[in-house]
């Protein structure tokens, strides 16, 4: 397989705005892309942007068409989603996964977007797990911005004021990076894109799963076999689950069932890494090299995730 690696943007650029998945407001489409402007990029907001029909941006085939037309178009030298939520998987019979990853653009966004990152990653693709217009439309620590910023750049480095991920399994792991939301990588399974691990640092992160059902995620990437493939394992947070506990099944948090899941498999592990739905996330690139010492809670990119400007 080739590497693409998109090219690394700089103020000025001209970056495609989509919803594939859910609708967003124009309110917190508003502040979240008057966050970017600040940044010096100009955006391209596509004809379906700001469509909705209940818990989709509109159509399957109009999000799609808005997708297509973003990767191709010469003006945009990336592709940002407005939010994640529901609905990417369901374009998979209207898109060209092939064409999409073949022109190099930059793929920004998280949550519901893992299913684009899993199928371009796949197809060789660096894609970039950042923050979107309705997450930037939230107050955040300065370093949030300046990660989303300087990875748009090419530049993955992690500030030192960033924390540390928490110790659960030590020892080092080299790969490449791959992963996402929780749900989702689960729902990729049995798919012609489904989540590979062999040698790879897989990171995890999720949001408003209940305890049970995570620990039924866990479970069910470990009775496939595919999680023990695994070099490394970066775990973010599961946002809001410990206040989803069901006091008629018990109340184990959320960390416990990672221990109890993850700790005996003995990979290195390390949790509360600052990435996905909590409000301190970092950017990261996917498909790209990095080694996780999870003995002193960092990850090191190993390569640029872009190609030169």
């Amino acid at each position: 397989m080739v590497r693409i690696k998109p090219r690394s943007l700089r103020p000025g650029d001209t970056i495609a705005v989509v919803s594939p998945a859910s609708a967003i407001d124009d309110d917190r489409l508003g502040r979240g892309l008057a966050v970017m402007e600040k940044g010096g990029y100009i955006f391209k907001l596509f004809p379906h942007t700001r469509d909705a029909d209940d818990y989709l941006a509109g159509s399957d085939a109009d999000r799609a068409a808005d997708l297509m037309a973003a990767f191709d178009d010469p003006e945009c030298a990336a592709v940002m989603c407005s939010r994640g939520g529901y609905g990417c998987s369901r374009l998979f019979p209207f898109i060209d996964l092939d064409r999409m990853a073949a022109s190099g653009k930059m793929l920004c966004g998280f949550s519901d977007i893992t299913v684009l990152h899993l199928a371009l990653n796949r197809r060789g693709l660096v894609t970039m797990h950042t923050p979107m217009p309705i997450t930037l439309s939230y107050e955040r620590e300065p370093w949030v911005h300046d990660s989303f910023f300087r990875l748009l750049q090419g530049d993955p480095t992690i500030a030192p004021e960033v924390p540390r991920a928490e110790t659960m399994v030590d020892g080092t792991g080299e790969g490449e990076l791959t992963g996402g939301c929780l749900c989702l990588l689960c729902d990729s399974i049995g798919t012609p894109d489904a989540l590979d691990c062999r040698g790879k640092i897989l990171v995890i992160e999720d949001v408003d799963e209940k305890p049970h059902r995570v620990d039924a995620m866990l479970t069910h990437l470990i009775n496939t076999g595919i999680i023990q493939e695994a070099a490394g394992i970066v775990v973010g947070e599961m946002t809001r689950t410990d206040d989803l506990s069901d006091p008629t099944m018990g109340g184990k948090s959320w960390r416990w069932i990672f221990e109890d899941r993850l700790g005996k498999l003995g990979i290195p592990t390390v949790v509360n890494f600052p990435f996905g739905h909590m409000k301190t996330m970092l950017s990261i690139p996917l498909g790209v090299q990095a080694r996780l010492n999870a003995g002193e809670g960092t990850l090191t990119y190993l390569e640029s995730p872009c190609a030169e400007a």
